[in-house]
Formats: C-alpha cells, structure tokens, sequence
C-alpha cells in the first residue's frame, strides 16, 4: 500500500500512465478512498547494505534508493521511461544496462515511490549460464 497525499494524482500515474489494470475501488466516510491495481506476479528481493549500494551505484552512480523500492518489468525500458516521465515521473537515472543483463532505470514516481522499471535482454536460460548466476540454494551471483 502506498499512502499518497495527492492521491487522484498517484492513481492516474500507477493505473493510467503505467498502465496497472484497476482490481476494485472502495471508498468510505471522511472522504476515504483506495484503488486496488493488478501489478502481475510479485517477487521479494531482500539485499543487506552492501547489495544495496552496489545496486544504486551500478544502475544511479550513488546512493539514491530509500530502505524501499519497487521494480516494475517492461517490454521496453527507454518508451517506458518517456511515457512515465511525461505523465508525472522524475528520472532519477538513464536506461542502464547491468552485469545481469536488463537494462533497469530509475524514477521517483508520484506517491513518494521510488521505482525501478527494467527489460530482460537475455532469456532466464541465458542468464543462469552466467557465471555466478545462481540461487540462494546454490550460489549468488557474482557482480
């Protein structure tokens, strides 16, 4: 759940620009309001400090990421990111390819979310062939 302060602003963004498909929509007394948007399949990607920065430093070049941020998959980074910055979002940093091959970018979105939208350019098949590539049963992958 993300609190909004500009709360039609962060619904047009989410559901209209980013393109979420509306679940449902409840409203209450006092003026209370939440729309629930399909985001796909979720994972959780849990990181200690080091992970962290070397994230933000591959994809940013510094230390921008909150404790928090969400990653959305895309067809298309580069349209994706026009799309997002011309509805509302500010780039944080440029389409970047990475050592495990997407090419990720990064915005702060309306609703005080900070947000990653990337594209796989190799195939998972692909990807687990890397060296280092692996799980957390198995090995880590070495960036």
């Amino acid at each position: 759940m993300v609190e909004a302060e500009d709360y039609e602003a962060a619904v047009a963004f989410y559901r209209d620009v980013l393109g979420l498909p509306e679940q449902a929509a409840f409203s209450g007394g006092d003026g209370a309001e939440v729309v629930i948007l399909e985001a796909g399949r979720a994972t959780l990607e849990i990181a200690n400090p080091a992970q962290k920065r070397m994230i933000d430093d591959v994809e940013v070049g510094r230390q921008v990421a909150p404790k928090f941020r969400v990653a959305f998959e895309v067809e298309d980074t580069r349209e994706t990111v026009d799309r997002l910055t011309s509805g509302g979002a500010d780039e944080v940093a440029p389409p970047t390819v990475t050592p495990w091959q997407s090419l990720n970018a990064r915005l702060d979105a309306p609703g005080g979310m900070h947000i990653t939208v990337f594209q796989e350019l190799q195939s998972l098949e692909e990807r687990e062939s890397m060296d280092g590539f692996g799980t957390g049963t198995s090995q880590s992958v070495a960036l």
